[in-house]
């Protein structure tokens, strides 16, 4: 049987509640909202100030919700929090909650977060991710991760049961933006005291997000179902969300063919041909990750490298639609810029001239530093152990071959390719950067003079807007006049933006396409009709 969501007021207040959801009018919706998808590996843990991995996280934001979530542009939007305001110096930030529940009944109040939070920095919690409160720059949680101070100290109060307030140690734009990591996330004090480290076992985990805990087999599979006692329980049209472990990412695509699974990884090599095979069910989702080829400018660097124009021909000469089409062939895009072009509020700049031209005028460039066939310039391409960076490092190879480069391929293991990085021992380095946030700061920080870029490029005018960006109302342009000085001065070669591939069924609607993050909730999720 199915369902017919029709959008007039009329039928949706007799049929169905008013959802948060809003399928298309005139949709079938199926008659069972269940969604499965993919899990490599056992689950640790449930506690949202231990867990480990993407999917643990993405199991997380079913079960508990935070001050803020996001939409399917990776945009912030009200979860617990029903408001916030920022104080002018941007040190003070205030959330006013909404009247939620945990899934046993009682009141989810600004103490359960003050607790939360103070759990996750506390050193006896054993927390990695005590780090995302030292990036949201909470007052004192450097100090008290380290052990300094006591977990008390930190930057976050609750003057009332429906009011949190937070203290930042210095202005931080990015500060909403990671709202929505899971260990911001509130957690029910009574229930931790009373069931010790089993109180995220099916029957005890008490949440206050869109779903329940029902079972957990480890390293088979975890079930959850729709929690009446969520605050907008009557806005969410998925019954029961299912994560399959399965070990073997060939057998998960085989289990997805027989209809088992609604989502999984498609295999390295095969995305090709199931997006030719399967048009409406391959897709490639942003990875919020650039890859780059790194120039030292260290004092150790090539001197040769101090030329900006034959860094810019190196740039230049680079066919990035042929690496990632030709070689790469998994959905990655070609990088015009450092910060991912997915990134929440950025805009990718034009990707100028065809490779003909752009090869041309690299030409140009090195003739004008004194370089080319009758006068190559020797150098040392590093990269650590891997196929894909090999066939990479082969083609780049060929391509500045062809301009009078004469690049030698030097293949290290990770801790020494690393370690030689941090060290500036290096020509070119091959380097890729994740965002902690979704912000085009999370990239554009990395090139600061103090930041951690491991060519040691420096540039004042870079350095002063991304420190005015801190603090502006609109940082956008200062981000963009940034992006335009990397590329003027090209302290490296921006290659591509990081995808994944995966095989998502046409039926489920809801899940983010285009969201850096890919953080996505089963409370927007809704099952069509086959």
């Amino acid at each position: 049987m199915t369902k017919l969501f029709a959008t007039t007021a009329l039928v949706a207040s007799l049929a169905l509640p008013a959802l948060a959801v809003q399928p298309a009018e005139g949709e079938l919706l199926a008659e069972s909202q269940s969604f499965a998808f993919w899990l490599p590996d056992a689950v640790g843990t449930l506690d949202p100030a231990r867990h480990a991995g993407t999917e643990t996280a993405d199991l997380l934001r079913q079960l508990f919700e935070g001050l803020m979530n996001e939409d399917a542009t990776g945009a912030m939007v009200p979860g617990v929090a029903e408001s916030h305001q920022a104080s002018e110096d941007g040190l003070s930030w205030t959330f006013h909650l909404r009247e939620a529940r945990w899934s046993n009944g009682d009141p989810v109040t600004a103490g359960d977060f003050v607790h939360a939070w103070r759990r996750v920095v506390a050193p006896a919690t054993q927390s990695e991710h005590a780090r995302v409160f030292q990036l949201m720059n909470v007052a004192n949680a450097a100090r008290i991760a380290a052990g300094d101070i006591p977990p008390e100290e930190l930057g976050v109060s609750a003057p009332d049961d429906r009011t949190l307030r937070v203290s930042l140690a210095a202005p931080t734009p990015h500060f909403p933006k990671m709202l929505s990591h899971p260990a911001t996330f509130p957690v029910p004090r009574t229930v931790i005291e009373a069931e010790g480290e089993d109180w995220t076992q099916p029957g005890k985990l008490v949440g206050n997000g869109a779903f329940t805990l029902q079972d957990h087999d480890p390293g088979a599979e975890i079930t959850l179902a729709r929690n009446p006692e969520y605050w907008d329980a009557g806005g969410v049209v998925m019954d029961s969300v299912r994560a399959v472990t399965v070990n073997d990412i060939t057998a998960a695509l085989a289990r997805y063919r027989e209809g088992e699974l609604d989502r999984v990884p498609i295999p390295a090599g095969q995305f090709p041909h199931l997006r030719q095979q399967f048009p409406d069910h391959a897709v490639a989702l942003p990875v919020a990750c650039t890859y780059a080829y790194v120039y030292n400018l260290s004092d150790k660097g090539p001197e040769a490298l101090k030329d900006v124009r034959l860094r810019r021909a190196l740039s230049l000469a680079l066919d990035r639609d042929r690496l990632v089409n030709d070689v790469l062939q998994g959905g990655q895009r070609p990088a015009a810029s450092w910060t991912h072009w997915a990134i929440e509020g950025f805009a990718p700049p034009e990707t100028g001239p065809g490779q003909a031209e752009r090869t041309a005028r690299a030409r140009q460039l090195l003739a004008q530093a004194g370089r080319g066939p009758d006068n190559p310039l020797g150098l040392v391409l590093q990269y650590n152990t891997d196929e894909n960076h090999k066939l990479l490092a082969v083609a780049v190879r060929q391509a500045w071959k062809e301009l009078g480069v004469d690049l030698a391929l030097n293949n290290l293991d990770w801790r020494t390719h690393a370690e030689r990085m941090e060290s500036q021992d290096f020509d070119i380095a091959r380097y890729a950067w994740c965002a902690d946030y979704n912000a085009p700061a999370a990239f554009l920080d990395w090139f600061r003079s103090d930041g951690p870029n491991i060519g040691k490029w420096s540039n004042a005018e870079y350095d002063r807007l991304l420190a005015e960006a801190r603090t502006a109302a609109d940082p956008a342009p200062l981000y963009a006049r940034a992006e335009a000085i990397l590329a003027e001065e090209a302290p490296a070669a921006f290659l591509y933006h990081y995808a994944r591939a995966e095989m998502i069924r046409p039926a489920i609607r809801g899940l983010p396409t285009e969201s850096a993050t890919g953080n996505w909730y089963a409370k927007d999720l809704y099952r069509l009709a086959d």
